[in-house]
C-alpha cells in the first residue's frame, strides 16, 4: 500500500464512520512517519484502522470498505475495521501518534502508530509476518534497540510475554 492509497482509505473511512479521526493500528501505519518506506514495508493490501470518536462503527468501515467489498475489488486494497484493544501499545502511545492530514483526505486525519510503539505491538502479536516487518524496520534503521527496550518497559505485560518479547528484540534488532 502506498501513500497515497492510505490516503484515500482516511477518506472514504471517515466517511463511513462519519469521524474525521481515524486510528492507524496495523503496519500500514508505518506511512505516518515514513511517508516513502521501503517497498518492504508495503506489502500488505489492507490498513488496520477504527475511528476514534466512535470506536463501534469500526464494522461499518469494514463492511463497506473492506476485504472483498467492491470498495477492495475496484481499487486493490481495503480498510480492515479493528477494535481500539486489537494492538498491545506500551502506555503512552497516544501522545506519540503522527497525523496524515493532507489535502487527499480532504479534512480527515488518519492518526498512525510511531515506528517504535508499532514494532512492539508486532513483536508482542509475534506471528512470522509480524517479526519479519520488525526485522526490516530495523535494517532500515527506523527502530532502536533503546527505545523498543523503553516502550517494552512501558507496556502491560505479563512477565513470562515481557521476557518473550525482550528476547524477539535481542533477536531481531542490532545497536
Amino acid at each position: 500500500m502506498t501513500r497515497a492509497q492510505l490516503e484515500h482509505l482516511i477518506r472514504a473511512a471517515a466517511v463511513i464512520a462519519d469521524d474525521d479521526e481515524l486510528i492507524i493500528v496495523g503496519s500500514q501505519s508505518i506511512l505516518g512517519a515514513y511517508p516513502d518506506a521501503p517497498a518492504i514495508l508495503l506489502v500488505s493490501d489492507e490498513a488496520d484502522v477504527y475511528p476514534k470518536n466512535y470506536p463501534d462503527r469500526a464494522d461499518l468501515v469494514d463492511g463497506s470498505i473492506g476485504e472483498l467489498s467492491p470498495f477492495h475489488e475496484t481499487f486493490g486494497y481495503y480498510a480492515q475495521g479493528v477494535g481500539s484493544d486489537t494492538a498491545v501499545l506500551p502506555r503512552g502511545w497516544e501522545g506519540r501518534l503522527i497525523a496524515i492530514n493532507t489535502p487527499a483526505t480532504r479534512g480527515a486525519t488518519g492518526w498512525c502508530l510511531e515506528p517504535h510503539d508499532l514494532a512492539i505491538a508486532k513483536l508482542v502479536a509475534g506471528r512470522q509476518k509480524d517479526l519479519e516487518f520488525v526485522r526490516a524496520m530495523a535494517d532500515h534503521r527506523m527502530v532502536s534497540r533503546e527505545v523498543l527496550s523503553e516502550r517494552l518497559d512501558a507496556a502491560v505485560l505479563g512477565p513470562e510475554l515481557a521476557g518473550v518479547v525482550r528476547a524477539r528484540i535481542d533477536g531481531l534488532v542490532g545497536d
